[in-house]
C-alpha cells in the first residue's frame, strides 16, 4: 500500500516537471515563430499563418528545441536555409547598414533643417 503511495506521488512529480519543461518548449516555440516570416503568405509570421509552410515550420522549430538547440541556432539554421529574409529581426552587418542608419540619418538631417529654420529666421 504504501509503495503504490510513493509510486503515484513520483509519478504526479515527473509528470509536473514535464508540463513545466513543455510549456517552456511552447513559450519558446511561439517566440521563435512570431519573428520568422512565412514565405507563402505575405506580411504575416509564421505564428499568425496557417498555411502548409507555417504549420511544417512550427513542427519543425519544435522539433529542433526537443532535440536541444538553442534560439540563436534555430534561427542560425533557418538563415542558411531560408535566407536572412526570413528573420523579421535583421542582424547589424554591412548588407543592413543602410537599413539601420537611413533613419538616424534622416532624424538629423531634419533636425538641422529645423534648427536652421529657427536659428536663421528673418523678423
Amino acid at each position: 500500500m504504501k509503495l503504490s503511495k510513493i509510486f503515484f506521488l513520483l509519478f504526479i512529480i515527473l509528470n509536473f516537471f514535464s508540463i513545466c519543461h513543455a510549456e517552456k518548449n511552447d513559450q519558446l516555440t511561439i517566440k521563435i515563430s512570431k519573428n520568422l516570416r512565412c514565405l507563402t503568405c505575405q506580411g504575416q509570421s509564421i505564428y499568425d499563418s496557417q498555411s502548409d509552410f507555417a504549420v511544417s515550420m512550427k513542427i519543425l522549430i519544435n522539433k529542433k528545441i526537443e532535440q536541444g538547440l538553442s534560439e540563436k541556432e534555430i534561427y542560425e539554421l533557418l538563415k542558411d536555409k531560408y535566407g536572412e529574409w526570413i528573420v523579421y529581426d535583421t542582424n547589424f552587418n554591412r548588407n543592413t547598414f543602410i537599413l539601420w542608419g537611413l533613419p538616424v540619418l534622416l532624424f538629423f538631417l531634419g533636425g538641422a533643417i529645423i534648427l536652421r529654420k529657427l536659428v536663421f529666421r528673418k523678423v
